[in-house]
This record gives structure tokens, sequence and C-alpha cells, in this order.
């Protein structure tokens, strides 16, 4: 089963990758590799009866309280694990179609232009520049795949030719996930080990923000030294829609304290952000509903989130059903968590002299293994397989205190390594699916620089912990 499930995700990958020469568009594909893989993991174990993988159903089977018969205890499995993984996701979507909805009613009020007056260069170089640097920056302060949703909607008004923009979306993505690996609310990922006591506030800031800085500034540097000339700005578009200065700097000021209020609310309530994020979309909504009654014209009617919603775009939406799904699906087969073993195996014991530095290793592979597979059940397996000062664990898995460069480390692997390829992060499908930018064009021209910063962000950090920390790191294992 196990060898099926994975050949059957490296199909669809592939064809996800291929889209423009299959002339299969990706959702498609991504759906169709959600569904089927579930299919054949439920008919497998309905057939052989075994439940590989399903601890839960061997454990309850066991008990002498136990009234259910394996079939009956399987459907149940299925049942929760489909509802619970489908959950997990639709808390994605829903993020997903509030914040874009939110930057969309900014734009549609022409808010953007209030920043994009003010930035007055045509230089790529300096563009690429101050583009890269506010999206590192806005990207630890809100999230990276809401700092992508506004930094691309931002390009769209200052760049006309759509490849010289692909360049930049590309840049917001690799500075968008760098920005959030070194911040406790800028990564789904980040998040995780945060409220599990993993890493804490302070500490993660000041342990990954040279290295995440370092993983965005080697990239510009790069594209920088390959770009010349200006860049073209699209021409005004006058839609006959006028909207009155003050009512610009309101709904761009809104909208942009709702993203910011979104952590916030989290912090407070230890609510899921995409309820924070429906909160304030509800705001906004509500605000341009008056707005629009108030002072719409006879033939120039203000938008409202009506408007903006009906041509949200679906296809995004959907894709990221399919993929994370699919991503479930190994997650629950037990193949991420067997992965997660097989690179404790194969590196942990590994040492340079008297240093410990397996664990930096498998942090690498996790990172680069985000690329493909979502980085957020492969944190979580990872999170799974060593306790946080558990005395019962097994003797020969080690224990990581909190703050470890173990939890540090993987922090700013699974939140930068997702840049490799463009659907490896939530900002990458997000950005994907707004510019349309092609799986293959991005692995050419972005990949290669995405891999020199996660490279250079990583030697980085373990030069930092290796030379300038006079400890010892077997020494904070229990």
């Amino acid at each position: 089963m196990i060898v099926t499930l994975v050949t059957i995700f490296i199909i669809g990958y592939a064809c996800i990758a291929l889209e423009h020469p299959l002339k299969i568009n990706k959702t498609a594909t991504a759906l169709l590799l959600g569904v089927l893989v579930w299919a054949v993991y439920n008919i497998f174990n309905l057939v052989s009866g075994g439940y590989v993988n399903i601890a839960e159903i061997h454990e309850a089977l066991a008990s002498p309280d136990n009234k259910l018969s394996p079939i009956e205890l399987y459907r149940n499995f299925v049942s929760s694990s489909l509802v619970e993984n489908l959950g997990e996701t639709a808390e994605i979507v829903f993020f997903l179609l509030g914040a874009m909805t939110i930057v969309t009613l900014i734009e549609d009020y022409q808010g953007f232009t209030i920043i994009t007056d003010k930035i007055t260069t045509t230089n790529k170089k300096k563009l690429l520049w101050v583009v890269s640097i506010m999206t590192f920056f806005l990207s630890a302060l809100l999230d990276n795949m809401t700092t992508a949703i506004v930094m691309v909607a931002l390009l769209r008004k200052l760049i006309s030719d759509k490849k010289e923009r692909w360049l930049f979306a590309g840049m917001v993505i690799l500075a968008a996930n760098a920005g959030g690996a070194w911040s406790p609310i800028g990564d789904v990922t980040t998040i995780m080990l945060w409220i599990k006591g993993q890493v804490t506030t302070v500490n993660i800031m000041v342990k990954t923000l040279l290295p995440s800085l370092v993983c965005m500034v080697v990239p510009v540097i790069i594209l920088g030294s390959m770009l010349k000339g200006d860049i073209v700005r699209p021409d005004e578009e006058h839609s006959g829609l006028e909207v009155a200065p003050w009512m610009r700097r309101l709904v761009l000021i809104m909208g942009v304290c709702g993203l910011v209020f979104v952590p916030i609310f989290k912090s407070v309530t230890h609510l899921p952000p995409y309820l924070g994020m429906l909160l304030s979309l509800s705001v906004l909504w509500i605000t341009t509903e008056i707005l629009s009654r108030k002072h719409s014209k006879e033939g120039h009617t203000l938008p409202t989130a009506v408007s903006t919603l009906e041509h949200v775009d679906v296809p995004t939406i959907l894709f990221f059903l399919g993929i994370l799904m699919a991503v479930a699906c190994l997650k629950v087969s037990g193949i991420l968590g067997g992965l997660a073993n097989a690179l404790d195996a194969t590196f942990m014991g590994i040492k340079v002299g008297d240093e410990a530095v397996g664990f930096f290793l498998i942090d690498m592979v996790i990172g680069v293994l985000s690329s493909i597979v979502d980085n957020v059940p492969l944190v979580a397996a990872v999170q799974g397989m060593y306790p946080l000062n558990d005395p019962s664990a097994i003797d020969f898995t080690p224990v990581f205190v909190a703050n470890h460069p173990f939890w540090e480390f993987l922090a700013y692997c699974a939140g930068t390594g997702g840049s490799l390829l463009i659907i490896g992060s939530a900002a990458g499908v997000a950005v994907m699916g707004m510019e349309k930018i092609d799986f293959i064009w991005y692995l050419k021209k972005i990949s290669w620089l995405a891999l020199a910063g996660y490279v250079a962000g990583a030697v980085v950090f373990i030069a930092m912990n290796l030379l300038f920390e006079p400890y010892e790191w077997w020494s904070t294992m229990v």
C-alpha cells in the first residue's frame, strides 16, 4: 500500500508540475490526487483487514471494553480522520479567502495607490531591494501568505510586463517565507513550535533573524546583479470610478489594521487565525456597504465585498483543498512519520569531533522535503518524534529541551525550504494562483536562487551555533 500511495503522489505531483505541456489545469490534477490517495488507502485497508499503521484500532481491539467490530472501528477512524484533516485544510482555505477579499477590496478602492505613489523609483535593482525588504519585515508582522497576497497586489500597480513582474513575485515568495521563519507568528510551523513550547518568542527571533535575513539577501544580490534598466509602470486605469482620497485612506488603514489584528486575535482568544481573518473581513465588509450606500453616484457604484467575491479565484482555493488532502492521507497512513523515523536513524548519530551535528542535517532535509510535501505535517511528525523533556522517551530518542538549536533550525528550514518549489508553501501557491506563474518557469528562474539563499542562511545558523556558543549540544539533551 505504501508504495502504491507514494507512486500515485509522485505521478500526481509530476502532472501538476507539467501543467502547461499536458494542458491539464493543476487544480483538476490536485483534486483527483486528493481523492485517489484516500480511496486507495481506504480500499486497501478494507480488503486486507490489516489496518496498516493504525495503532488506535489495534489498541481498541485489545481493550476489554470495546464492543465494536474491527470494520466499525476502522470506519469511525476514517470518518474522524477525514473530518479532522478537512477541518485543518478548511482553516487555510477560509484564511486565504478572507485575506484575498480584504486585499482586493483595498485594491478596488484604489488604496494601494497611496503606497505605490511613494515608491518613485523605476530602477529594477532598487525596486527589488525595496520590495524584498518590505516583504521580509511585513511577513514577520502578518504571516507569509497574507504578505505575499498584499505584495503581489502592489506589484500589479508597479510593473506592467508580466515576466518582469513574475521575477519580482518570485522574490516576494522567497522574502515572505524568510521573513515568516524568524517570527513566532510569521509561519504556521513557527506558530506550531511556539504553541507547543519548543521555542520562545525572544529566543526564536534572536537566533533566526540573521540566517533568515541572509536567506533573503543572497537571492536579491544574485538577481539584482542580473537586472538592468528600468521597469515600465502600467498605465493608470480609468474605470470611471471616482474614489475620494479619504475613502482610499480609510479602506487601506482598516484593511491593513485588520490583517495585523489577526495574530493579536489569536494570541488573545487562542482561537484559529482564520476566525480573526473573517472577523476583520466582516468589519471591512460592513464599512464598504455603508460607503457604497451613502456615497455611490448614478452609474458609479462603489464596490463592496459582494462584488469582490463574485470574481474570487476559486481554482486556487480548490487546488489548496486537493493538494493538502493528499498530503493528509500520507500523514494518516504513517508515511510521513516513517520518513521522519528514517531521517532520525540515518543522521542523528553524526558528530564532528565531540559536537553532535546530525540534527542539523535532519532539519535541512526536512526543509527540502517541505518544498514537495506540506511543511505542517512534517513538523508535526517531528514534534511527535522528539518529546519535549519527556523522561519516559525511548532510550535511543534524544529529548531536546526548549530553545534547543534543533527546534530553532527546524523553524528556519521548514519555513524557508518551501521556497524551493512554487507549490512548496502557502505563499507560493497564493502567488501562483494570483499571477498564474508556471511551475516550470519558477523551477528554472527562481528555485536555484531559493536554494542559494536557503543554504547560505543554514550555513550562517550552523556557524553561529557551533562557533559562537561555548557549550556542546549533547549536554542539552536529556
